[in-house]
């Protein structure tokens, strides 16, 4: 037998090759992560998740379309956003994705000791570092797609024609950002515990906890904005300019966090180099000066602004005048105002005697001095014939501001027509439903218990008003007559229907109803 000695400085003998080039092993790490990304994608979790993500903003784009008002006969508040809030709404399940992406990927790290298979790597000319690497950049698809659907959601609202205020970009980012901070947080834990049963364990008890406690940290500013997704949700929109949160600040936060968990990760597998220190040394500063940004709570200069809009609103408003009526809103708001018109103008056409052309003044209202989370309640104006209409438009908010307006044209002032409860609220109601396309089911949707029958309160922009049994069904029997005919009979009796010592049963009778629909007494809502 013949024994032939190779040189090993022969490369074509089949030596061992030595380490890859630069360009060769970035390219097998993007290779691995294209091929962890389509295992992720492939389990339930992340699946359905986002699947159901998808949908819910499929489902939100579409019941802004005008096909959507062809089918439900009426248009909604969705028609008539609000920039500023809805680049935060994007964010909502945000959290749900970035929950699902850290269990996951904690998975897929752990998969190859699942399998009995690490040892094999060994082998491999690919360090363990960049397998980490690979595992994170295997999130980044997912976190696009966040985006993606960030975008069209956010386009679809700004480009309604009723849209206002403007949106901020880092705002849009968070929800990205969450996906991609969830799914880093996985990987480091995959390298930090090999178990597959704390994954989900962990998330469990991060939501809980999370959620529990800002619940009741929500005055503390510091604290509130370590979470990933801060909301602020309740009250009217308010200007762009003084919404006040730190959403860039946030970014950088969030941005640092994600590069920080990373730059442990890769540490954690074996890359110590100086560079791998110094990006985690800058990634770690980027998250500690983003914390800082946004620790600070509303400063003076924007709470003295907050509450000089909420309190002064004429001195920031511009006014256009439109017939008898005075349109006066706050600057980004001012292409609203063919739509109060529109509303004003049918209520207008039901009244009698000088109400008709009577000089009003509509000034919209913000309820900014406590911030932008939370309810805010508009006190009843005291200025005769000034009618309040608040930031937010479209479904509801349309007859409510329509009742409001009609109990200015029947008691003077918005805090003598909350005080109304004789025969004139069913004289306010009737100009409030009498011109609307379906006066029954709005019916419902102002009053609070969404009845149609008996005595319950009607919700206006202020302090709203009381309807009796008897009022009720006594608008409810002038609904179902011609409006011509019952129009013509308010006109004609303007004077009496419109005093303060007409009751419902005197309304009743003026207007042709049966005396049966009152029943016994006046039928008023004050009567003891």
């Amino acid at each position: 037998m013949t024994t032939t000695v190779v040189s090993a400085k022969d490369p074509a003998a089949g030596a061992v090759p030595g380490p890859a080039p630069d360009g060769r092993r970035l390219k097998a790490v993007v290779a691995l992560a294209r091929f962890e990304a389509r295992a992720l994608l492939k389990q339930v979790l992340v699946a359905l998740f986002f699947l159901v993500y998808a949908a819910a903003a499929a489902w939100h784009i579409y019941s802004g379309h005008p096909g959507w008002h062809e089918l439900t006969g009426r248009e909604g508040m969705a028609d008539y956003p609000a920039l500023q809030d809805a680049d935060r709404a994007t964010q909502s399940g945000a959290m749900y994705l970035a929950l699902a992406m850290f269990v996951c990927a904690d998975r897929a790290v752990l998969r190859s000791r699942r399998s009995g298979t690490d040892p094999h790597f060994g082998v491999l000319v690919m360090e363990p570092w960049r397998r980490t690497l690979a595992h994170a950049l295997s999130v980044v698809p997912f976190a696009l797609f966040t985006g993606l659907v960030v975008a069209a959601r956010f386009g679809a609202e700004a480009l309604q024609p009723g849209a206002v205020g403007h949106g901020s970009f880092f705002e849009l980012a968070v929800a990205p950002l969450t996906v991609l901070l969830g799914g880093v947080a996985g990987v480091l834990l995959g390298r930090l515990v090999p178990s597959v049963v704390v994954g989900p364990f962990l998330a469990v008890v991060l939501y809980v906890t999370t959620t529990s406690y800002w619940v009741y940290a929500d005055n503390v500013q510091w604290s509130r904005w370590l979470a990933p997704v801060v909301t602020d949700s309740g009250a009217d929109p308010v200007p762009s300019d003084l919404v006040g949160r730190p959403a860039a600040w946030h970014a950088l936060y969030l941005t640092g966090l994600a590069a920080a968990l990373l730059c442990l990760a890769l540490l954690r597998s074996g890359n110590r180099t100086t560079r791998t220190k110094a990006l985690t040394a800058v990634a770690l500063l980027a998250t500690a000066a983003g914390i800082a940004g946004q620790s600070p709570g509303p400063s003076a200069a924007l709470q003295a602004a907050r509450a000089q809009v909420s309190d002064h609103p004429e001195k920031t408003e511009s006014c256009t005048v439109r017939g008898a009526t005075a349109y006066c809103a706050l600057p980004e708001w001012t292409g609203r105002t063919g739509d109060w018109a529109k509303a004003t103008a049918r209520v207008r056409s039901l009244a009698g005697g000088t109400a008709a052309a009577r000089p009003l003044t509509v000034r919209q209202r913000v309820g900014a001095s406590y911030g932008i989370d939370g309810d805010y309640d508009y006190d009843p104006l005291t200025t005769p014939g000034t009618v309040t209409v608040t930031t937010r438009w479209g479904g509801n908010r349309v007859p409510e501001y329509a009742v409001g307006l009609a109990s200015v044209l029947v008691a003077g002032d918005e805090k003598s027509g909350a005080g109304v409860c004789d025969g004139r609220v069913v004289t306010i109601m009737w100009l409030a439903l009498g011109a609307d396309p379906d006066p029954l089911a709005t019916l419902r949707d102002l009053r609070i218990d969404d009845s149609v029958e008996g005595g319950a309160r009607v919700l206006t922009p202020t302090d709203g008003l009381s309807m009796s049994a008897a009022q009720t069904s006594v608008v409810r029997a002038l609904l179902d007559r011609p409006r011509q005919s019952v129009t013509a009979d308010v006109k004609a009796h303007w004077t009496q229907l419109t005093a303060p010592r007409t009751t419902t049963a005197q309304v009743a009778r003026l207007l042709h109803v049966p005396a049966t629909v009152t029943g016994k007494g006046t039928g008023d809502s004050c009567e003891k």
